[in-house]
């Protein structure tokens, strides 16, 4: 049966929130509340505090500062600059020079203090248009970094999914063999009545006794599953280690199960237009050629304008402060032309790996596409055929069920042996478990389905 259960939980589960999370919602969670967490509860929470997700958000505001710095890259550079300098000559006899701002002046003082001022500014006027690709490549950047988050947050909420749905399948899997081990405490009583009228012999009671140890532990090995997938879901939410989880009842819907699926080209040309896996893989190839773009421009010249403005004195000679400021304050603007001449193949190498790195973004684009396609092939396919063994099954287990009931009342009045019983009651057990994956496996597909047509979660 766990086999089973594992088998139903590797199919996937995110777009399963299309079926659970349309239910009516219960108040905010509260640890230990009766009602238990809603899926949609579930996958809100989650968004908001799992560590994974901050981190991607954290890395959408850096790629902002990334962005907003490379728009001020178009913009002219200014510093200014300060400096004061004390000099002493303990051991002068004589008058000394001093050069200041050029000019040659004469002082006595054995110490004199200097300073110097100025405000400096430059402008890359032209560089063949490699700071507004830079601005393009940020842009993408942080678009790519907004869609690495949203495959994160459908990561999330595909293990909730998978999570939940695990729950609520093993939950009734309970049911079900508690139903079955109320039957053979039934039986098991009924058989030791028999042993006393001597219709039956210790060899077979002791069968229905262990019929019954082994229902019993059924049961308590998928409590023990139920309660790891909670502790599990407690994980992923990020939620306190005193925290009572436990989810909000909920029943498959068969109606739905039953109604007609979307085509499935149909619902791959929808998902190509929406998944963000893709929607970064084309940003990627985007990427690739404004790389190479800007691997060419280091064979381009660079024109730079500078300009900047200073001043100066010295103190300990004839000249006062306030001269020495008028007549050394200076002005001056350039012009400057870098030119690429030899760079050891360096800007060559650098467009060869940049048309390298086209070709690979287009593979990975097309991978993407292919790994997207057999994904909905997949889950059309398993959605058209454990609906058809859906209803199958349903059939099987009505039929085992009245069979098993009319052994169980020729059993008691003695006209069925043991061994006819505890037959008929393994197959009940296997087909009911095969019911519960078929109707779970069915509806998970085509919430996958319909899911990756829409790209939107209904709560």
């Amino acid at each position: 049966m766990l086999m089973k259960i594992k088998r139903l939980v590797s199919v996937g589960a995110a777009a399963l929130l299309l079926w659970l999370a349309a239910r009516p919602c219960l108040s905010a969670p509260v640890a230990g509340g009766d009602g238990g967490w809603t899926l949609q509860q579930c996958v809100d929470y989650a968004l908001a505090h799992n560590i994974r997700l901050r981190k991607d958000r954290a890395a959408v505001e850096s790629a902002e500062v990334t962005l907003r710095e490379a728009r001020a890259g178009l913009l002219p550079s200014l510093n200014a600059s300060v400096s004061q300098a004390l000099n002493y000559r303990p051991f002068q006899e004589s008058g000394g020079s001093y050069v200041n701002a050029g000019l040659a002046t004469q002082g006595r003082d054995k110490a004199t203090q200097s300073g110097s001022y100025g405000i400096n500014a430059s402008w890359t006027v032209w560089d063949a248009g490699k700071r507004k690709m830079t601005i393009s490549n940020s842009e993408l950047s942080l678009e790519a970094a907004r869609l690495s988050a949203d495959e994160t947050a459908n990561d999330i909420q595909e293990q909730i999914a998978a999570l939940y749905v695990q729950i609520l399948y093993m939950e009734e899997a309970v049911r079900v063999n508690e139903a079955l081990l109320a039957q053979d405490s039934i039986v098991l009583a009924r058989g030791e009545e028999m042993v006393r009228q001597g219709q039956m012999s210790q060899a077979d009671l002791a069968q229905l006794t262990a019929q019954v140890s082994s229902g019993r532990y059924d049961v308590t090995n998928v409590r023990t599953q139920i309660a790891n997938a909670k502790m599990q879901m407690r994980q992923l939410l990020e939620l306190p280690h005193d925290t009572i989880f436990d989810v909000a009842p909920a029943e498959a819907d068969e109606a739905r199960l039953l109604q007609a699926l979307p085509g499935r080209d149909e619902v791959y040309a929808a998902a190509l237009g929406h998944r963000p896996e893709i929607r970064n893989g084309e940003l990627s190839v985007r990427q690739a050629g404004l790389a190479t773009r800007m691997a060419r421009t280091a064979a381009l010249p660079t024109i730079s304008l500078t300009g900047g403005l200073g001043d100066s004195h010295v103190t300990g000679t004839a000249d006062k402060f306030g001269a020495q400021l008028k007549s050394n304050f200076n002005a001056n603007i350039g012009l400057s032309v870098s030119i690429p001449i030899f760079d050891n193949r360096k800007a060559r190498s650098d467009v060869e790996r940049a048309r390298v790195g086209e070709v690979t973004a287009a593979l990975d684009l097309a991978d993407a596409q292919r790994t997207l396609y057999n994904s909905v092939e997949t889950y059309w396919l398993n959605a058209v055929n454990y609906r058809g063994k859906y209803l199958a099954a349903r059939d099987n287990v009505a039929a085992l069920q009245t069979s098993y009931d009319l052994l169980q009342e020729q059993f008691r009045l003695g006209l069925k042996n043991i061994a006819d019983l505890l037959d008929s009651r393994a197959r009940l057990l296997t087909a009911r478990q095969d019911l519960l994956q078929d109707k779970y496996t069915a509806l998970l597909n085509r919430s996958l389905l319909e899911f990756y047509g829409t790209g939107m979660m209904a709560y």
